[in-house]
């Protein structure tokens, strides 16, 4: 081969790389903001309801139960479903998915 297939090949191989540098470049922000930002947003927002989560509130379950929160632990809540006293379960604190503050006003 001569110098100039030579040259011409490498200048070949760059223009692939620049290439593949770009669509790195264009694509790591897309998927970082289409995807990955959105869910640390989700996070930290059913963090806040796990840590605002006080005895009284009214919570709605991943499973669609609603019940009244009786007592609050490090990960474990306990829940009391309906109008039956009896039916108090113990769960964790990430299958609550929404909170609603018991009314303080007496």
């Amino acid at each position: 081969m001569n110098a100039l297939a030579i040259l011409a090949a490498e200048q070949q191989n760059g223009g692939f790389l620049l290439t593949v540098l770009l669509y790195i470049i264009i694509f790591v922000p897309i998927v970082y903001f289409g995807m990955i930002r959105p869910q640390k947003k989700q996070r930290m927002r059913q963090m806040m309801i796990m840590d605002s989560m006080a005895v009284g509130d009214s919570v709605l379950t991943t499973a669609g139960f609603y019940g009244v929160v009786i007592d609050v632990s490090e990960e474990v809540v306990i829940v009391e479903f309906g109008n039956n006293k009896n039916c108090r379960i113990p769960m964790k604190k990430e299958a609550i998915v929404e909170v609603e503050k018991a009314n303080t006003e007496e």
